[in-house]
């Protein structure tokens, strides 16, 4: 057998539309499993991508700093079917100096990169429980490891993931449930854009990454299916960077 097979699972990917959760859903696809993708806004060009393979997508629309936002998706998920994989990607950043970042920028983050992938894992998470097996990957950030500059609530958001994932994997790993983070470096999307379109800043970057390049959605692609998949069942609480070796400079 294929240990990365993942043909008759059924995974969810939040903001699945475009950027990083797209290419994860496409990943997972090529790898088998059938998607439900999560977004604020409609998901078309990752829905047509993924039906393209042969696989099902089911796109739901959902603001996940909703109060009760997981308990609903919850319920539209067993509509569906059992949640084998669960992709906690979807986050936002507000970028303001310390000094000048409001109380709603930091709510509103801690909301949808820290509260929101808690409050989900803990609902699909009750299932796989359930049924003793189950796949959880966070997205975490090189600001799990580092300070940033002028996104103090990101950072407190990311670095508060990577204690969800080890803290559930003290409590799951038991269970069958694997609850893992993939870290990404430097990737090509909207969320950090001010950064890739700037000649100075995208150069300044760049020259610290030893790969040699800005990464792309899809360098993300092998890591999620590893985590997803039978391959990682001895792997638990680990945060992998996929970073073209940011850290390590």
């Amino acid at each position: 057998m294929n240990p990365f097979d993942l043909t008759g699972n059924l995974a969810v990917v939040t903001g699945a539309s475009r950027g990083i959760g797209a290419g994860l859903a496409l990943a997972l696809a090529q790898a088998g499993a059938d998607v439900i993708g999560v977004s604020r806004r409609g998901s078309e060009h990752t829905a047509a991508a993924v039906r393209s393979l042969g696989r099902t997508y089911v796109g739901i629309e959902a603001d996940l700093a909703a109060k009760g936002a997981a308990s609903h998706l919850s319920a539209r998920f067993d509509e569906i079917g059992a949640v084998d994989i669960l992709v906690n990607n979807a986050g936002i950043a507000n970028r303001n100096p310390a000094e000048h970042h409001t109380d709603d920028q930091w709510d509103e983050v801690i909301a949808v990169d820290l509260s929101a992938p808690f409050a989900l894992a803990r609902a699909v998470g009750t299932g796989m429980l359930e049924r003793g097996r189950g796949k959880i990957v966070f997205i975490a950030s090189m600001n799990s490891f580092q300070g940033g500059r002028n996104v103090v609530s990101y950072t407190a958001a990311k670095s508060g993931v990577t204690g969800i994932v080890h803290a559930l994997a003290n409590e799951w790993a038991g269970r069958g449930v694997g609850v893992n983070a993939i870290a990404p470096g430097y990737i090509e999307t909207e969320l950090t854009s001010g950064s890739h379109r700037d000649p100075q800043r995208r150069e300044a970057f760049q020259a610290r990454i030893p790969a040699g390049r800005w990464g792309s959605p899809a360098d993300l692609g092998g890591a999620v299916v590893f985590l997803s998949s039978a391959a990682s069942d001895y792997v638990h609480g680990a945060v992998l960077p996929v970073d073209g070796g940011w850290l390590v400079r």
